[in-house]
């Protein structure tokens, strides 16, 4: 009788491998890999691993641990990731998607309900630089009286986030892609029409240092703006009065040491009142900028 080989097994393989191979959440990347491979998650994982392991499931396991073994991000071997509610399609077109980012949805849905309260019209909203489509799909997945156009200046990017907007069912018909840079992907029609502009954009500066996971993998275009890292910032805070109603809002992601500058990057463009608010560890990492003041 043939060797039988049980995912148990093929879970210690992959724990020990990436411990020896130095990866700190090898235990939890192990499950993950493991989970991938054979379809199961939840309650169904435990009682899954005593189970044998189909010859073609493994070929899959073991090509998925020697990517991840070779420094390839986890998120690309597995080919989603979640954001939010969403599970989206991740791979080395699009930068994945972070939890600094599900912090920019936050603040975004918060001022896109104040503005809702004022008006009963569809809520427009543009997220420049789409990338994975995660901003956008998670604003039209968890605001059904929005409208999104999501653009990007990458056709690949483009590429994937079209993949994850036939992923979300009925909200993707709120939702408009455009090829472009920044605003010169927007119809101008749209022009002083949209009630916010969300955006992630690259804030790297060149010559920046980078963890290799994210150097060796990630898209350099998505990561780095150029010589200051502001480039792409300055672009969407400067084009951005232009675009929105006269209540309009800007929420964009920023790296912590930036937020001084784009402060006054938002204020010499013209916004009346510009907040920061903190990422998970407390660091400066959104800045929201309204073209008039919030009414006490």
């Amino acid at each position: 009788m043939a060797d039988v080989t049980r995912w148990r097994a093929l879970l210690a393989e992959a724990t020990k491998r990436l411990a020896d191979g130095g990866y700190p959440s090898a235990a939890v990347e192990a499950r993950r890999i493991v989970e991938q491979a054979s379809g199961f998650d939840g309650p169904d994982f435990v009682v899954g691993l005593d189970e044998p392991a189909p010859r073609l499931a493994i070929l899959s396991f073991e090509r998925m641990l020697e990517r991840r073994l070779a420094g390839e991000p986890l998120q690309y071997v597995l080919g989603s990731w979640g954001f939010r509610t969403l599970d989206l399609f991740v791979d080395r077109r699009v930068l994945i998607p972070r939890p600094e980012t599900e912090i920019v949805v936050e603040l975004a849905l918060a001022e896109l309900d104040r503005l809702r309260a004022r008006r009963s019209r569809p809520i427009r909203v543009a997220d420049l630089g789409t990338g994975t489509g995660a901003i956008a799909l998670a604003v039209v997945a968890e605001r059904p009286w929005t409208e999104v156009w999501a653009t990007d200046q990458s056709v690949d990017a483009l590429e994937v986030a079209r993949v994850n907007l036939a992923g979300v069912g009925r909200p993707a018909a709120r939702v408009r892609l455009a090829v472009g840079s920044w605003f010169e992907a927007l119809p101008e029609e749209l022009r002083g029409q949209l009630d916010a502009v969300v955006s992630n954009p690259p804030y790297v500066a060149a010559g920046e240092p980078l963890p290799d996971e994210v150097a060796d993998w990630e898209p350099t275009e998505a990561l780095v703006a150029g010589p200051t890292g502001l480039e792409a910032l300055e672009a969407v805070i400067s084009g951005a009065p232009a675009w929105l109603t006269p209540e309009g809002v800007l929420v964009v992601e920023i790296a912590p040491h930036q937020a001084q500058d784009v402060r006054q990057l938002a204020v010499a463009a013209g916004f009346a009142e510009v907040d920061i608010a903190p990422d998970l560890a407390g660091r400066d990492r959104v800045v929201i900028a309204r073209r008039v003041p919030l009414r006490a």
